[in-house]
């Protein structure tokens, strides 16, 4: 059993979850891409805005991770070209290595199994090694390499990742 509560996101944690998000890029992202896409991709991503529709969409889950009375981090998940996508991870730097991001992948997991999907992708930075250990931790694997133009001058070098999801066939013990 996972020592982390998780809890969906609420409108009232709206900002606190754009605060670790630019928490985590910067702790993340610089030295891998520029400031400046980091600055361009938080404010896309991220913005009060985003984050509220994101979390009124039908086909997008946000979830968040506490440790006590701590956030330890947040995940967001939908649905994207007919899969189940982790869309985003974010795990607060003292709280990684510790479990949360792994008790968040768990619980998107079992959400997609629950639709019926029968594996989840995620997009992860080619350069960023810590991440991508870490998924191959939880199952993924590399499916493919894309770069993709996300305006303003940047792109998004990155691996789709994939896990497949455990399944019981019908009458089997």
């Amino acid at each position: 059993m996972s020592r982390f509560i998780i809890r969906p996101v609420t409108p009232p944690d709206l900002p606190a979850i754009a605060a670790l998000a630019r928490e985590v890029w910067q702790s993340t992202y610089l030295g891998i891409i520029t400031q400046a896409q980091i600055d361009f991709m938080l404010e896309q991503r991220y913005g009060y805005p985003q984050l509220l529709a994101d979390l009124e969409a039908p086909d997008k889950w946000l979830n968040q991770a506490f440790d006590k009375k701590c956030r330890a981090g947040f995940a967001a998940c939908e649905i994207r070209k007919g899969e189940y996508k982790l869309d985003k991870l974010y795990i607060h730097p003292k709280s990684q290595r510790r479990g949360a991001g792994g008790a968040l992948i768990d619980h998107a997991a079992a959400h997609a199994q629950k639709l019926g999907y029968h594996h989840m992708i995620l997009a992860v930075n080619k350069q960023n090694e810590p991440a991508i250990s870490a998924y191959r931790k939880y199952g993924f694997t590399v499916r493919e390499a894309i770069m993709s133009d996300i305006g303003g001058g940047f792109v998004m070098d990155d691996y789709i990742m994939e896990r497949p999801l455990a399944w019981d066939e019908p009458g089997c013990d």
